[in-house]
């Protein structure tokens, strides 16, 4: 088995109150439903809006420099993930499909050394 993360990414000024109806909250519960009767989740979370991110960066000396915000300036950021537990990155691949769907926005899949 191997271990892949699947990332929902959403635009900068994504709003789940606007944008996610209840058509894709059962959507997105069915396939968590699924995912667990098929053995291969090992953990989800969705995450806060990017601008709720503190950064913190590590400066010369052993000082950690912190800011608000994220730490990558990009239009998109990561807003909830699965961690799979799979046979392969073609299963992998079949579990992002259904995720993309689901929750009607690009998906990254990529696997854990």
């Amino acid at each position: 088995m191997a271990r892949y993360l699947i990332a929902i990414h959403h635009p900068q000024d994504y709003d789940p109150f606007v944008a996610e109806d209840e058509a894709m909250g059962r959507d997105i519960d069915a396939l968590n439903d699924e995912m667990v009767a098929a053995g291969v989740r090992v953990f989800v979370g969705g995450l806060h809006p990017a601008r709720s991110a503190m950064s913190l960066v590590p400066q010369p000396g052993g000082e950690v420099l912190g800011t608000d915000g994220p730490y990558l300036k990009t239009s998109a950021h990561v807003g909830g993930f699965w961690v799979l537990d799979v046979a392969d990155r073609t299963e992998a691949l079949a579990w992002g499909r259904k995720a993309a769907i689901a929750c009607r926005a690009p998906v990254e899949v990529r696997a854990f050394h």
